[in-house]
């Protein structure tokens, strides 16, 4: 079966949620993945359900709202938001919930996060892909200062986990090598976040094929290995002067994915 390519919902930021839906049918995107986060419709998994049904665009994966502007979503508790995430990924028929690994002051979430995830899989099925993150800047920090904000790293592979997620833009941002990271991953690989880095230390996610990551490499390689999981468009489309200028790159987006996914 092909592999399916999703866009974020995270695509179309600072239009709400809704609009993913309506440009994933309209450029015809096999599905979404919905970022939960400030936006109130991202959160509203009824709504998010009737949506996906009115515009027939599948919900492919949940992002689980682990960002700093995120953090009372749902609840300010770390581990109901990671369960409320699977639940909605079981209402919306997900296959997948995207998560990044804990904070380093989340001491108590970090301790029993590794056995939280596997014991939400083994009790529903749906397959949490952690992330790869990258440092980041202390406040105050010299411009060269990074550290990393995540326990115990950035790369999810030191703890070892069934599933993972990877991301590119992330990987630029990080100074890591996507090739190699792919296979510390292995068979645990089941969901790609598919966007371009320059490896400027900063999150870009731009349209594949305008940085220096390994996109095409790694889509034709993830093919030759039976890929049997996602890859979902995550790219800032925020500059994008109009509607239709923020369509031709999500357009774009999407060609580059199905082209060297030999589709």
């Amino acid at each position: 079966m092909p592999v399916p390519v999703g866009m974020s919902t995270a695509s179309v930021w600072p239009l709400r949620a809704g609009a993913g839906f309506e440009l994933a049918q309209r450029l015809g995107y096999d599905g979404v993945e919905v970022m939960v986060w400030v936006d109130p419709l991202s959160q509203d998994v009824g709504a998010l359900r009737r949506l996906s049904r009115q515009t027939g665009v599948p919900v492919l994966s949940v992002h689980s709202p682990s960002l700093l502007i995120t953090q009372r979503v749902w609840s300010p508790d770390p581990a109901v938001r990671l369960r409320r995430s699977v639940e909605a990924a079981i209402e919306l028929d997900a296959r997948t919930v995207v998560v990044h690994p804990p904070f380093r002051w989340q001491r108590r979430y970090g301790d029993m996060f590794a056995d939280l995830v596997a014991e939400l899989e083994d009790e529903t099925g749906v397959e949490i892909a952690i992330e790869n993150m990258f440092k980041v800047r202390p406040p105050g920090g010299r411009r060269d200062a990074r550290v990393s904000a995540f326990r115990p790293s950035i790369d999810p592979t030191e703890v070892g986990y069934r599933h993972y997620t990877l991301d590119l833009s992330h990987s630029a941002a990080a100074g890591m090598d996507a090739m190699e990271l792919a296979e510390r991953m292995g068979r645990g690989l089941t969901h790609v976040h598919l966007a371009d880095g320059t490896g400027v230390p900063k999150d870009e996610h731009l349209v594949p094929g305008r940085g220096n990551q390994p996109c095409a490499e790694l889509l034709e390689k993830l093919v030759a290995a039976s890929f049997t999981g996602q890859v979902v468009l995550e790219v800032n489309t925020r500059r994008a002067v109009s509607a239709a200028d923020r369509a031709r790159d999500l357009a774009e987006a999407l060609l580059f994915a199905r082209f060297h996914l030999g589709q």
